[in-house]
């Protein structure tokens, strides 16, 4: 099996399950909770490289994946539908598409509040002003909420590249020179 059937089908196994979740939460009223928890939950892989083991390896057992995971969503108060729908994958064996089914799982939930993440990566730190006028004008380029989700990256030596949805904007300097260096190129 290539890595890319691999990565497909990873993504096709958190897609059930966070479609699953979605609608469960969304018939409950507790998108919004399921939204929080999920935050919870990525900081916990984030910081914890246990955690990131446990839902990985083959090493782990059935029952030890069981166990870790009731003991965590115990400690993180996940509710039951979160919980429930860990608890299952740990038993199918699924918890290595943890990760994917935090990602489509704030997708849905995204779609539902007419929200979009916009990926900004600039040569500087961008100042709360700059971060405001800039979600002011994604917000009314995709009619969308927009939530920034910025880096810094001093390679780019100027300027900033924003991914929005399928669409991307280079304005970084980098870019520009590279499309000089290119032209120049072309005529010499």
């Amino acid at each position: 099996m290539t890595v890319a059937n691999t990565a497909s089908m990873s993504q096709s196994i958190a897609g059930r399950y966070a479609q699953a979740v979605f609608d469960l939460a969304r018939d409950e009223g507790g998108i919004d909770r399921i939204a929080t928890e999920l935050d919870q939950l990525q900081g916990a892989l984030d910081d914890s490289a246990e955690l990131r083991d446990v839902i990985g390896s083959p090493l782990y057992s059935r029952d030890d994946q069981k166990k870790a995971i009731a003991a965590l969503a115990q400690k993180m108060g996940l509710g039951a539908t979160l919980a429930n729908t860990l608890q299952l994958m740990a038993s199918n064996r699924r918890l290595f598409v943890l990760p994917a089914l935090i990602a489509q799982l704030r997708g849905l939930i995204a779609d539902a509040r007419g929200e979009i993440t916009a990926d900004v990566t600039s040569a500087v730190a961008l100042s709360d002003e700059q971060k405001n006028k800039l979600t002011e004008t994604l917000a009314k380029k995709s009619g969308k909420t927009v939530k920034l989700n910025t880096r810094v990256d001093e390679a780019l030596i100027g300027g900033m590249i924003v991914k929005l949805g399928s669409q991307m904007i280079d304005s970084s300097v980098r870019s520009k020179l590279a499309s000089l260096q290119n032209a120049m190129k072309e005529v010499g």
